[in-house]
């Protein structure tokens, strides 16, 4: 008795192929219905599903319906290449597998030529391997099949064709007669020339070759798979037409909220079936205090396109310092100033950090920031910052013409010494000459700090871990919770670490100002000496 579907196992309901169809083009039900009972004769090869049937969840029968399905008037396949992109554990390789399988037995293609491909042989093993598998377990293929595992090669005899994985060596691959391909992967691809070289013209003697590509969300936005990404998109969102693609991206945007778990399902239209949301949550929880695996969870879990870089705090644990400030409680107090300041494109930074009196206290920090006025028209445009909202609200001070007047910056800092005490002012060496000179007219007390792994990696290091322990105040200043989310470290191999403005993705020059202050503050302690002295005081290692 044929197995039945399970009464629990979701079926896709009221089909309608809505994804980009040609005027001239149809929906062959007929066609569709093959696909999707070829595949679903197959086997589930890992796991708990393994030996039974292939049934396929609504989204990828939509796929396979849209593929095999939407004809042009003379009878062939609309879509010629197929970009898939989706999180990890959604069951993609399956259905590549599945794919290429009927791309080499059931597509009536004479002499089929079926190839896998990825960033390395290896990868391109995994479909193959799950292929390889589903045929053995269906008696109807393997009966007309021979199949090589050492070559990974598994050969039709019925018309004469075969899958096989290639390397990913390019020289090797001009002159094949692609009628399938199924690219795993893209995002590792280190270039294009792969990708052109198995897409351009490989197919032209096939009538409707298929390019079934098949990846999560990757790190590197100039690559051939951020392209095809960026396709995608304005395809689905009707900014280009492209008859021939077949786009299909599951994933959050940059605006979406990561925390919520409503949103974990765009991402992850498998979940509850190939995933389970409590492993979901765990992997969540792990990445909340852990920069690494925040970035790691985002791109493979919910297909976000992340920086291959490491951003250094995480926006929860920044928030824990979001209380409200009492300025005027701050008049008269000891506190100490650090200062970053700009070059061209750059934002001039002075923060001054108020330490706390007693253990019952948290350090205080208030920030202050500088851009050229003619310059915030440009910087909106470019960058997408909002530095005119915050101009503003009152979050970003400019001054008059197209590049920074220190002189204001001097007035406004000696100010502020009327206002509160500024035991000591903490500046970055280089360009400072002159500023320095003038804020020791004034009566400041100015000191030098490296910017190197000996200066910086003691108080950044010490930064972070106030932060964890939602012992820095902030009163969530929107400029340097912009800036916090942007810092990225580089680390030497003793595990020193400094905050890198070249590998950062946008300004932290507020973040650098406030780790100078802080480091004039431990450094004083009020008279108390240095914690980085204090054998039990314990810094966080990287």
């Amino acid at each position: 008795m044929a197995e039945m579907r399970p009464a629990d196992y979701p079926k896709l309901q009221n089909y309608t192929p809505t994804r980009f169809m040609l005027e001239t083009s149809h929906y062959d039900e007929e066609k569709a219905d093959r696909a999707v009972r070829f595949i679903e004769n197959l086997k589930h090869t890992k796991g708990k599903w393994a030996g039974k049937r292939f049934w396929l969840l609504p989204w990828q029968e939509q796929i396979i319906r849209d593929i095999f399905g939407v004809i042009k008037e003379d009878g062939k396949r609309q879509f010629r290449t197929a970009y898939i992109e989706i999180g990890k554990k959604n069951g993609k390789s399956e259905l590549a597998a599945a794919v290429a399988l009927y791309l080499l037995y059931a597509d009536n293609e004479p002499s089929a030529e079926v190839y896998g491909a990825a960033a390395d042989r290896q990868q391109a093993s995994i479909v193959f391997d799950v292929a390889k598998k589903m045929t053995e377990m269906t008696p109807a293929l393997i009966k007309r099949s021979k199949i090589m595992a050492a070559t990974k090669r598994i050969v039709n005899y019925s018309n004469a064709g075969f899958y096989q994985v290639l390397s990913a060596e390019v020289g090797t691959k001009h002159g094949l007669n692609v009628s399938g391909l199924v690219l795993d992967e893209v995002h590792a691809q280190p270039n294009r020339q792969l990708y052109d070289v198995l897409t351009k013209g490989s197919g032209d003697a096939r009538e409707q070759p298929l390019y079934f590509l098949i990846t999560t969300a990757g790190t590197d936005k100039e690559s051939i798979c951020y392209e095809l990404h960026t396709k995608a998109l304005d395809i689905m969102e009707g900014r280009k037409i492209d008859h021939t693609f077949y786009p299909v991206v599951y994933g959050l945007k940059d605006d979406d909220d990561w925390h919520d778990e409503d949103n974990w399902y765009k991402a992850n239209p498998s979940l509850g079936q190939t995933i389970q949301i409590d492993r979901v949550r765990d992997m969540y929880n792990e990445a909340l205090d852990n920069p690494a695996e925040e970035n790691v969870f985002k791109q493979l879990r919910l297909n976000m396109w992340v920086s291959s870089l490491t951003r250094f705090i995480p926006e929860h644990i920044y928030d824990l310092g979001d209380k409200p400030i009492d300025l005027e409680a701050l008049k008269g107090r000891d506190c100490y100033g650090g200062l970053d300041l700009s070059s061209t494109g750059d934002i001039t930074a002075f923060v001054l950090m108020f330490p706390p009196r007693s253990e019952y206290e948290d350090y205080i920090m208030l920030p202050f920031f500088w851009i050229p006025e003619d310059t915030i028209p440009l910087r909106v445009r470019r960058a997408s910052v909002p530095y005119d909202v915050w101009h503003r609200q009152g979050y970003l001070n400019a001054t008059e013409g197209n590049v920074i007047h220190y002189g204001f910056i001097e007035k406004f800092i000696e100010d502020l010494g009327e206002t509160y005490h500024i035991r000591e002012i903490a500046f970055d060496r280089w360009g400072a000459t002159q500023m320095v000179q003038d804020l020791e007219g004034m009566g400041f007390t100015v000191v030098p700090f490296g910017q190197g792994y000996k200066d910086m990696s003691p108080p950044t290091k010490e930064f972070y871990k106030l932060l964890m322990e939602g012992k820095i105040n902030h009163g969530g200043n929107p400029v340097m919770r912009w800036m916090s989310g942007n810092v990225v470290v580089d680390t030497d191999p003793a595990g020193n670490i400094k905050c890198t403005k070249a590998k950062s993705p946008e300004k932290i020059d507020g973040i650098i100002a406030a780790i100078m202050a802080l480091d004039r503050c431990i450094r004083n302690g009020n008279g108390s000496g240095s914690i980085y002295d204090d054998p039990d005081r314990g810094l966080l290692v990287f």
